[in-house]
């Protein structure tokens, strides 16, 4: 589990925390890795100085004195003409350290090695051996190398002593420098990070701004999708899924209202006729119960068909599958034929199977059946056909009544819109008919017609095969 100072930081701080810790981290290894390295190149130069220093003391004294054309005579000549042909490195003292007297030497004064006794008392140990030892005098780094030289019964030492933290001292500046600006770089790259997290995540606020707008009852906001990343498909996904809840909440609302507005005159018929029920009467109540009957299958009607709109936004109100066009339109006369005594007619069908759900395109066309019924007398002519047309498969129920009112053609689809002959249905009929066009992602309309009328469910051509 996080710490809790770190749980309480916002992702943006977070991001630009670890980015900065990771630059960190990063250009500390750099810093160390080179720190060794250079280490490393340093300490071999100063050997290979050394190594020179010493190879080229060895070829002069194979060679003649320069005064006398003559091998050295003594040690001390040796080292003198050494000294006088040869200037040392940068950072590095050549001595002559003679039997006897003081040592003489080739290079710049440095007094902390000159007036040590550690230097003096490490080349007499090693005056006979010769050796390269390292020696530390307060806190600085001297790489001494003795070479003893003998010529006749005089012994001399040849010493080259390096100053090792002098070398280095341009490292540690170097160090320093690069501390410094990796210090910048690192706020720097902490800057960017977090001008970078914050337009990064700038989709995720705007969607946290929109959830809290929603949980303040507000269904209509949506976030401005921008790019094509991921966090753009989130955005869009939480869009779609807004459009899911704002439709439901759509549906359940209209249900809601639906169902406390149709529900309320039954009730109070029921209640009325209750109220002025006389228990004494058998007729009375004999009739009050067949009313109030009537009155419960008239309100079970209206939930069936409430309930029906509601789950018509669902993506399971319809399941389809391939269906035979032709097989589906004859049934649909068949059953209709019961519907009223009418004159019922098959206009027409297509011969063709079509991706759809049967059971709720037959429940339309029964739908448009019964208002035909319902508008027409006996003897009246009720046509079904389907038909493909214009790149759409059409379904149709016509009849020869009256016909629709013009006023009315508008908002004929709406729910509870009915005609001024309405007889006891709720106006829902034409509606549930709508919603199942709309499923199939078609639609339903009114045929402009001089008699009678003609509903025309279009469903689109990629429901047809």
């Amino acid at each position: 589990m996080a710490p809790p100072s770190w749980s309480r930081l916002t992702v943006r701080q977070r991001l630009t925390a670890t980015v900065a810790l990771l630059t960190t981290l990063a250009l500390v290894a750099v810093g160390a890795t080179l720190y060794v390295l250079e280490s490393r190149r340093i300490d071999r130069a100063i050997e290979s100085g050394i190594s020179q220093e010493l190879g080229e003391f060895r070829a002069l004294r194979s060679e003649p004195d320069p005064d006398t054309g003559r091998p050295f005579a003594s040690a001390e000549r040796l080292l003198e003409v050494f000294l006088e042909r040869n200037l040392p490195d940068p950072d590095e003292q050549l001595f002559a350290f003679p039997a006897q007297g003081r040592p003489s030497y080739q290079g710049e004064y440095d007094a902390r090695l000159q007036r040590s006794a550690e230097f003096p008392a490490l080349v007499r140990r090693l005056s006979t051996t010769g050796g390269t030892r390292t020696l530390r005098i307060d806190g600085h780094t001297y790489r001494v190398a003795v070479q003893p030289v003998r010529v006749g019964s005089s012994t001399s030492a040849f010493v080259v002593a390096h100053d090792v933290s002098a070398s280095r001292a341009y490292l540690r500046e170097l160090l320093v420098t690069y501390a410094l600006l990796a210090a910048l770089s690192v706020i720097l790259v902490a800057g960017v990070a977090s001008w970078s997290a914050g337009r990064l995540l700038s989709p995720v606020r705007r969607l946290r701004e929109t959830a809290q707008g929603i949980s303040d009852g507000d269904l209509g906001g949506r976030i401005e999708v921008t790019g094509h990343d991921d966090l753009s498909d989130l955005q869009r996904t939480f869009n779609a899924m807004l459009d899911r809840l704002e439709a439901a909440f759509a549906a359940q609302r209209q249900l809601l209202d639906d169902a406390g507005h149709e529900l309320r005159t039954p009730l109070t018929v029921l209640r009325g006729h209750l109220e002025v029920l006389d228990v004494d009467d058998t007729e009375d109540v004999a009739a009050t119960r067949t009313l109030l009957l009537d009155e419960i299958d008239r309100m079970s009607r209206l939930v069936d068909d409430l309930l029906m709109l509601a789950k018509a936004r669902r993506p399971d109100f319809v399941r389809t599958r391939a269906v035979d066009v032709e097989a589906l339109t004859l049934g649909a006369v068949d059953r209709a034929r019961a519907l009223a005594d009418r004159s019922w007619v098959l206009d027409g069908v297509a011969r063709v199977n079509a991706r759809l759900d049967g059971q709720r395109i037959t429940q339309a066309l029964l739908q448009l059946s019964e208002n035909a019924a319902r508008h027409t007398q006996e003897g009246d002519e009720i046509g079904i056909g389907s038909r493909l047309h214009e790149g759409r498969l059409e379904l149709w129920v016509r009849d020869t009544g009256p016909g629709v009112d013009p006023a009315l053609a508008p908002t004929i689809f709406r729910r509870f819109a009915q005609g001024e002959d309405a007889h006891e249905g709720f106006g829902l009929g034409l509606s549930i008919v709508s919603a199942i066009a709309e499923a199939h992602g078609g639609d339903v309309v009114l045929d402009p017609t001089d008699a009678g009328a003609t509903f025309r469910i279009r469903l689109p051509m990629e429901a047809a095969t």
